[in-house]
C-alpha cells in the first residue's frame, strides 16, 4: 500500500470528498484506487479556517510503477504486531503462568499468553465489571466503601472508571495492536485513527467484558474476588502463590500487574524483600470549569463546527512555579464528573471520569504538583505511599469524616481566605462535598506552587483561574509511588526469578496504552524463555 500524509480537508466534508482528494494527490483514475483506509485524523487549527488532516493508506493498481514515478510517495510502513515465537529448545513450564491483576497490563499479558497457547490463570482481587459497577455506584450514592471492589480494584483496573483515554507518548508498534484489539471487542472504530482517542467509561465496561469472554473461550481461566496474600519463593525463585482463602497455587512464573493502589501487596513484597525503590510522582486537586468556557477558549470562532466534529474541547497545560516545582494538568475529562476513588476506609481520593459523549456541564482535570523522594517522610521504599495515605486521611477529616470531599473556589484559594460559598460552577463530585480550606490538607510547597501557577496557566488558557472554578481535594493516585525493580533484559524482578512486574503498579507505565503495551512486553519475555506446559 501507499501512504499519503497531509491530506487536508475542510471541517465539513463527506467521505466521497476524501476519495476525490486521494485521486487528485495520487494523480490516478478512480478505477485504479482499489481500497483506502484512514490511519490518522487530526485537527490543524493554526490556519483560518481550520482543516482536518488525514494520513491515509491506499491500495492502488500498479503500486510499484506509481512509487517509481512519483518520488514524493512512500510505501506504507509495516505496523503490524508480530506474535513472538517460543525459543527453540526452551524448557517447558511445569505449571501454567499466573497473571495477578486484570487491569490493562494484566489483560494484555493474558491475551498474548492465551494466543500463544499458555492458558494462563488470571487472579483479580476485585469483582467482575458488572458487580464492580454496582459497588461503585452504591459508594457514590453514600453507601459503604468496599475495599476490594471500587474504582481502583476489579475487572479492567482503574481505567475502567475514567475518560478511557488512549493517547500515549510512547513510540511502540504494540500500541496499534492494542487499539485494534479494543476496537475488535466493542470500542468505537474511530480509536484506531483519531489523534486523541478515548472510549469513555460507559463503553469501556462492555469492551472489558467482551475481552474477558474471548480469553476464556480460548483457554484462559479468570478468577475474580481472588486475592494473592503471599508469594512463596525458594532460593529467590518463585514456586507458589498463597491466596487469601488459604489455597496454594504452584507457579514458577507470574506476571505482577497489580495497579498503583495495591498497597497491601506492596507491603507484602517489601516484607519478602523484593527489590523496590522510591519513585517520583505528583499530587494535587481536581479543578472544574464550565465546559462551555473551555470550548469557547479552545475552538474560538469555530466552536459550533468543531464541537460537532470533535466533541467537547480538551486542554493540557504546564508551567514551573517560582519554587521550582512543575505544575501541570493531567487526565483532563471534557464534559465529565469528579468522582470518589478511595480504596481504603476513612480516606478521600478524587479522580475524573467521562462517558463517551462527554456531554456533562463541567470540564475537569487534575491540577498536579511534582514531588520527589526528598518530599517523602522517610527513606523506606514505600514512603511515597505513606505520604499519599496521610493526605487522603486529611481529606477525609476536611470532609467532616464522611464520604464527602473538601472543595473550595479558585478565588478563595488564590486569596487565601476561608471558603464560604459556591459560585457559578457547581461541584460534580459524588457522593457530595463540603466547603473547606484545601491549604490545610497539602504540604505548604505544593500549595505555594499551585497559587503561583494558576495565574500563569490562565495566561495560556483564558479563564483557567476564574474565581468560580472549583477545586476538589485531593488527587493522590496519579501514578505509582514505587518502582518494583526489574532486570532490563529479562524484565524479571531484579531480586526474585519468575516474578514479572509490569504496568502502572510496578512503575513502568502511566495510562491504559502504556500499561497494555508493557503487559505485552512482559508476556513476550515469558514466551521467549518458556514453552507452555503440557
Amino acid at each position: 500500500m501507499i501512504r499519503l500524509n497531509q491530506v487536508k480537508m475542510p471541517l465539513k466534508h463527506e467521505r466521497e470528498a476524501i476519495e476525490t482528494q486521494i485521486l487528485k494527490q495520487l494523480r490516478i483514475k478512480p478505477a485504479e484506487l482499489k481500497n483506502w483506509q484512514i490511519r490518522k485524523e487530526s485537527l490543524d487549527a493554526r490556519k483560518e479556517p481550520p482543516v482536518i488532516v488525514y494520513t491515509i493508506d491506499c491500495e492502488v493498481t500498479g503500486e510499484s510503477k506509481l512509487l517509481s514515478k512519483n518520488k514524493s510517495l512512500q510505501p506504507s510502513p509495516n505496523e503490524s504486531y508480530i506474535l513472538p515465537v517460543t525459543a527453540s529448545g526452551a524448557p517447558t513450564l511445569e505449571h501454567r503462568p499466573v497473571v495477578i491483576g486484570f487491569g490493562p497490563a494484566g489483560m494484555f499479558a493474558a491475551w498474548l499468553l492465551t494466543e500463544m497457547g499458555y492458558k494462563p490463570l488470571v487472579l483479580e482481587r476485585g469483582a467482575d465489571v458488572d458487580q464492580r459497577s454496582e459497588d461503585v455506584q452504591s459508594y457514590w450514592q453514600g453507601g459503604p466503601l468496599k475495599p476490594e471492589s471500587n474504582i481502583q480494584f476489579g475487572e479492567g483496573g482503574a481505567g475502567t472508571f475514567s475518560d478511557g483515554k488512549l493517547t500515549t507518548r510512547i513510540k511502540d508498534l504494540r500500541a496499534k495492536s492494542v487499539l485494534e484489539l479494543l476496537a475488535a471487542h466493542g470500542a468505537p472504530e474511530e480509536i484506531q485513527y483519531r489523534n486523541k482517542p478515548h472510549i469513555g467509561t460507559d463503553l469501556l465496561k462492555p469492551t472489558v467484558k467482551q475481552f474477558r469472554e474471548k480469553l476464556i473461550s480460548k483457554g484462559a481461566e479468570i478468577r475474580f474476588n481472588t486475592k494473592v496474600e503471599e508469594l512463596c519463593f525458594k532460593n529467590e525463585q518463585l514456586e507458589a502463590l498463597l491466596l487469601a482463602d488459604g489455597t496454594r497455587i504452584p507457579a514458577e512464573t507470574a506476571v505482577l500487574a497489580i495497579g498503583h493502589s495495591a498497597r497491601d501487596t506492596f507491603e507484602m513484597l517489601d516484607k519478602a524483600k523484593v527489590a523496590m525503590t522510591q519513585k517520583p510522582f505528583a499530587i494535587g486537586v481536581r479543578i472544574e470549569h464550565p465546559q462551555s468556557l473551555i470550548d469557547t477558549t479552545q475552538y474560538g470562532n469555530h466552536e459550533t463546527e468543531l464541537s460537532e466534529r470533535f466533541g467537547a474541547a480538551e486542554y493540557h497545560l504546564s508551567t514551573e512555579a517560582e519554587n521550582g516545582r512543575s505544575v501541570y494538568t493531567f487526565c483532563m475529562c471534557p464534559g465529565g464528573f469528579v468522582v470518589g476513588a478511595a480504596s481504603e476506609p476513612d480516606t478521600i481520593v478524587t479522580n475524573g471520569m467521562s462517558e463517551h459523549a462527554r456531554n456533562q456541564p463541567n470540564a475537569n482535570s487534575a491540577l498536579l504538583v511534582g514531588i520527589t523522594p526528598e518530599d517523602f517522610p522517610s527513606d523506606r521504599a514505600l514512603a511515597g505511599m505513606d505520604l499519599q495515605r496521610a493526605i487522603e486521611k486529611k481529606a477525609f477529616e476536611l470532609g467532616q469524616s464522611s464520604h464527602k470531599a473538601p472543595v473550595m473556589t479558585v478565588g478563595a484559594f488564590l486569596d487565601n481566605t476561608q471558603p464560604n460559598q459556591i459560585g457559578s460552577v457547581q461541584p460534580s463530585y459524588t457522593p457530595g462535598y463540603v466547603l473547606a480550606d484545601l491549604a490545610e490538607g497539602l504540604p505548604a510547597p505544593l500549595i505555594e506552587a499551585m497559587r503561583d501557577a494558576l495565574p500563569k496557566l490562565d495566561r495560556k488558557l483564558k479563564g483557567f483561574a476564574m474565581a468560580d472554578a472549583i477545586m476538589t481535594g485531593f488527587e493522590t493516585r496519579t501514578s505509582s509511588p514505587v518502582r518494583i525493580v526489574r532486570d532490563q533484559t529479562t524484565l524479571e524482578s531484579a531480586s526474585h526469578q519468575g516474578l514479572y512486574p509490569c504496568g502502572e503498579g510496578a512503575g513502568y507505565a502511566g495510562g491504559i496504552m502504556s500499561s497494555a503495551c508493557d503487559g505485552l512486553r512482559v508476556a513476550e519475555k515469558i514466551i521467549e524463555r518458556w514453552a507452555p506446559s503440557k
